[in-house]
């Protein structure tokens, strides 16, 4: 024993060893050499074992083996340099941590193992068989987003996943379920590989589309219309009335209303209001000039799903919508901004009164909405209420995020004041009154599994002056069969969900280095 930890020095007694070739019993010595191993640690101390080791003659002619090293059952394997013990020790730690983390965790235990040995532990582990499946989860995940993505397999009836495919491509797919026959029903989001791949190589077996990636679909369709409409739930500006006598600026009492600009106020053009502005118009003119948006993309240098973006908008103010209206921690206290403002207030003096009910964002931002408002030369110190425009003191309209989330939410999760509002928007666009009837009816059918309903769904939708939820139900009848399952077996892809979570945190903990053997090891090997 020293500073290094403890050192056993032993070998075996036994007189004769077994050639590992042929089997024969042999006791013929030709030398020996000493073996260093490394078992787990004794009271938080390294334990090494140092293994006087025995060569034998074989002793049957025929046995391609002259000679052979003895091995101790129980404490030492061909080529390892650790006890079983100790080398079942690394593969649990691999298994869970691999890497670095690993390998910091066993310097804490007393075992000296770096992070490659950790990982070559993990590689060498025996993948699971693939047990009988009847019910299979299908799922794609990026090993790199945007450029490279895997499939992973789960096994439905136990919530565990069975293999992690290199890529989702539908003829990968469709050899791994020829080489697994039996699978009778296969949930699966509505990625249009995978519906090929099944087909193709399980063709008779049930394609169900899971619901929440329906409902998704649903929802993201259902945000586009909200924000294309979200100019028809605005209220029709009056008129501003004739005044008798406009005071001089400083003279007189001050009185707000006593003599306002028109309500209609010209909100300066922000910068990124020019710049949508601005790429809309470029990538409009290319598209019309038949360039591709790869070509445009690289000309402009935007990524392909900005110039998809730009490309796929109806119109500039489907994109301008989302300029003016990004969810701010003011939106709550706009009103009261508006009113405190209108009354003569300040900036400073408007954000401590609404710090007082809960604001808990930046005087800055409170100057930044009433910047509209002042009148140029007026000082921001020394505000003059009489050359203000008036703020707008009818409540401003929600956020399409907002709106969104009362249409999809089901009704009984609304508060009072939230169904109120959202009928009165209701009643103010034709459009979003009957995209509301659609939403509801959809639910109605998803969580009542009354998926034969769904294609008169489909035809009121198509009949319907709705372009985005009219491409949504182009989708659901492009996969109608799996999607009339989906809305009609029990079957739910929500472990497939959770698989993927997993993998994901897997990867991550390594760094997302991890190459397809590693990754496949760690997913399927029990930690």
């Amino acid at each position: 024993m020293d500073d290094d930890g403890v050192e056993l020095v032993v070998r075996s007694i036994a007189p004769s060893a077994r050639c590992p070739w042929c089997g024969s019993v042999s006791s013929r010595t030709h030398g020996g050499y000493r073996r260093m191993l490394t078992d787990t640690p004794l009271a938080g101390q390294r334990v090494r074992i140092a293994v006087a080791v025995r060569r034998f003659r074989c002793v049957e002619a025929s046995c391609s083996a002259v000679a052979f090293a003895e091995q101790i059952p129980g404490l030492t394997s061909p080529f390892a340099r650790y006890t079983p013990v100790a080398g079942g020790l690394l593969a649990a730690v691999a298994v869970a941590l691999a890497g670095r983390a690993g390998a910091r965790l066993c310097a804490k235990l007393g075992l000296a193992v770096g992070p490659d040995t950790l990982i070559r532990r993990v590689r060498a582990q025996p993948i699971p068989e693939v047990p009988e499946i009847t019910v299979l989860g299908v799922d794609d995940f990026a090993f790199r987003k945007g450029q490279r993505y895997g499939t992973i397999l789960i096994n439905m009836a136990d919530h565990r996943p069975v293999d992690v495919l290199a890529d989702r491509e539908a003829d990968t797919l469709a050899t791994w379920l020829r080489e697994h026959p039996g699978v009778e029903v296969v949930c699966r989001d509505r990625a249009g590989a995978y519906a090929n791949g099944i087909a193709d190589g399980a063709p008779d077996a049930i394609q169900v589309a899971d619901r929440f990636h329906l409902w998704k679909n649903l929802c993201e369709a259902a945000g586009k219309t909200v924000t294309a409409h979200h100019g028809c739930l605005r209220p029709p500006v009056a008129a501003p009335e004739a005044q008798a006598g406009e005071p001089e600026p400083g003279v007189g009492t001050v009185a707000p209303a006593a003599a306002p600009e028109p309500a209609a106020v010209i909100v300066p053009e922000r910068r990124l209001v020019t710049r949508t502005r601005e790429r809309f118009e470029a990538v409009q003119s290319r598209l019309a000039a038949g360039m591709s948006r790869s070509a445009i993309g690289r000309e402009l240098n935007l990524d392909i799903q900005t110039v998809r973006r730009f490309a796929n908008a109806t119109s500039l103010e489907e994109l301008l919508v989302n300029c003016h209206n990004r969810t701010t921690t003011l939106d709550d206290y706009v009103q009261q901004v508006n009113e405190l403002f209108n009354a003569g207030l300040d900036g400073a003096q408007i954000t401590m009164r609404i710090r007082e009910v809960g604001y808990t964002g930046s005087e800055q931002s409170v100057r930044r909405h009433l910047r509209p408002y002042r009148v140029p030369g007026t000082s921001r110190s020394h505000p003059d209420p009489v050359r203000r425009k008036p703020a707008p003191s009818a409540p401003p309209v929600p956020k399409p995020r907002k709106i969104s989330r009362w249409l999809l939410s089901r009704p009984d999760h609304l508060t009072k004041d939230d169904t109120t509002e959202l009928t009165d928007l209701l009643t103010r666009c034709e459009h979003l009154q009957r995209l509301h009837e659609h939403v509801r009816r959809f639910a109605t059918i998803m969580t009542g599994l009354r998926g034969n309903e769904i294609l008169d769904w489909i035809q009121l939708v198509e009949a319907d002056d709705l372009p985005h939820l009219t491409s949504f139900a182009a989708g659901l009848r492009r996969d109608l069969d799996a999607v009339i399952n989906g809305l009609s077996l029990p079957y739910s892809s929500g472990a497939v969900e959770g698989a993927v979570n997993r993998l994901k945190t897997l990867k991550r903990g390594m760094f997302g280095r991890a190459n397809h053997d590693l990754l496949r090891a760690k997913v399927l090997i029990p930690a």
